[in-house]
């Protein structure tokens, strides 16, 4: 097709790729750090539940929002290692009746969900 016969592209043309939905994934993990004082301020900031105290660092249960469960935990470690390098995180993602798990950015297996 010759170029002066193209007709300009129109705004229905293109495709949206910022309405991908998000999906609430429930999270159970252990963090743990060199330094838990300097991740818990961003622990509570990120993660809408409960952040308990351990000997090492922090148990966490708690509710976030994303696109998928590996998402969330390359967002979630990635932002606590900004803070502390030595941080490791041990999660469990459950969302849409599957459960994923990982250590640090590592999946480790998924499992339905039997209700």
């Amino acid at each position: 097709m010759p170029l002066a016969s193209r007709r300009p592209a129109l705004a229905s043309d293109r495709v949206d790729n910022h309405s991908v939905s998000e999906h609430s994934f429930d999270l159970v993990a252990d963090v743990s750090s060199a330094d838990p004082a300097a991740i818990e301020p961003v622990l509570r900031r990120l993660v809408d539940g409960e952040v308990t105290p351990t000997a090492g660092g922090f148990h966490v249960v708690g509710t976030l929002s994303g696109e998928s469960a590996q998402d969330l935990n390359r967002l979630l470690l990635s932002a606590l290692r900004r803070v502390e390098r030595r941080t490791r995180l041990r999660a469990a993602w459950t969302g849409s009746g599957v459960t994923e798990r990982f250590f640090d950015y590592v999946p480790k297996g998924r499992r339905d969900v039997i209700s």
